[in-house]
């Protein structure tokens, strides 16, 4: 089973390596520490990739679509068909990760994993696992099985983009009704109340925000959810874009590729994914702050700070493509900044 052999495959950091980039990192020309966390960030990508002079200049984000059966209980502000809509417009160039993705020279990878509609869309991945999940208010979205398909599917391809070269990966997603279920998967793994994870997503009315809780709490109560087995939390309360992108970023760190986190729904995957294998948390990444308020207490469970906070609650993999030019320039940082012997400068020293 592919799942099992990329657990298995799923490393740590090299730390011999993150030592020696410590070392340039404190013979470049600048106070001892002063890039604060990006040089903590530039000493994690060495210890992932494995390469003392590491390279991200081949970057993607993937994003996974995908429909949810949830929608039907009236706890979304858009029909369905948007989600088909939306990527459609991926392929067009005019959504906001196609200008993002191009101002930062990115790459994107469209995946129908389970799209509700038959259109079959030029340039967009048909890894269809059905027609979209059953309604999570109702019994589970999934089946353990569909849930393990998807999960693999991401990891293909990731493993695919890894096998083209690709450096640096960001995750994204759409699909209507994602933060409720993303909203369920939070409030079990880290458990929260579910009032205190759920949030407006693309602009409920308070009425509306109030019967969203409710279908929440209901699907956590049909469903019984085992909040040990992330698995089965997956297929009892997640989407197919969900589960993809939890295999995205098993995928990458069984392939040592860092991994951008992105919004809710990703950070959610990423939750999951360092359920299954604790080790796969070290190969990821954290982008923006999502304006959900399920996020923080995800990113809290992570144990990862998000990189800068702009209200953002977009999806699509916004976010993971803003933060492609932080990466950037830590990297063009360390590898590129002159040191103190060619600076004829005296180097620092820790104070006692």
């Amino acid at each position: 089973m592919l799942l099992n052999k990329t657990l298995e495959s799923i490393g740590c950091l090299n730390e011999e390596l993150m030592e020696k980039a410590q070392v340039r990192l404190d013979s470049l020309t600048k106070p001892l520490g002063s890039l604060g966390r990006l040089e903590d960030m530039v000493k994690q990508i060495v210890g992932m990739t494995g390469k003392l002079y590491p390279s991200v200049d081949k970057k993607a984000v993937v994003i996974m679509c995908s429909d949810n059966g949830v929608v039907e209980e009236g706890i979304s502000q858009a029909p369905k068909s948007v989600t088909s809509t939306v990527t459609a417009n991926f392929t067009r160039g005019i959504t906001g990760i196609n200008v993002f993705a191009r101002h930062t020279g990115a790459d994107i990878a469209v995946v129908d994993i389970g799209i509700e509609s038959d259109v079959v869309f030029e340039g967009v991945l048909n890894r269809k696992i059905r027609k979209g999940t059953w309604n999570i208010a109702k019994g589970p979205a999934m089946t353990r099985d569909e849930a393990v398909a998807a999960i693999e599917t991401g990891i293909s391809i990731v493993r695919g983009l890894a096998d083209k070269g690709l450096n640096l990966l960001g995750t994204g997603e759409m699909g209507i009704g994602n933060t409720t279920t993303s909203s369920a998967i939070t409030a079990v793994l880290t458990g929260t109340e579910v009032q205190h994870v759920v949030g407006r997503g693309a602009g409920l009315s308070t009425e509306g925000l109030n019967k969203k809780v409710e279908v929440v709490q209901r699907a956590i109560e049909i469903n019984r959810p085992d909040s040990n087995d992330p698995i089965d939390v997956l297929s009892k309360l997640g989407g197919f874009d969900i589960a993809g992108l939890t295999g995205c970023f098993l995928g990458a760190a069984s392939c040592r590729v860092p991994i951008l986190i992105d919004g809710f729904i990703s950070s959610v995957a990423a939750l999951v994914a360092m359920q299954i294998k604790p080790e796969a948390r070290s190969f990821m990444l954290p982008s923006h702050s999502s304006a959900e308020p399920g996020a923080k207490k995800v990113m809290e469970h992570l144990g990862l700070e998000p990189l800068f906070n702009l209200g953002m609650r977009l999806g699509e993999g916004t976010g993971a493509a803003l933060a492609f030019h932080i990466v950037d320039a830590a990297i063009a940082a360390y590898t590129q900044m002159g040191t103190f012997d060619d600076a004829n400068v005296t180097q620092y020293v820790p104070l006692v």
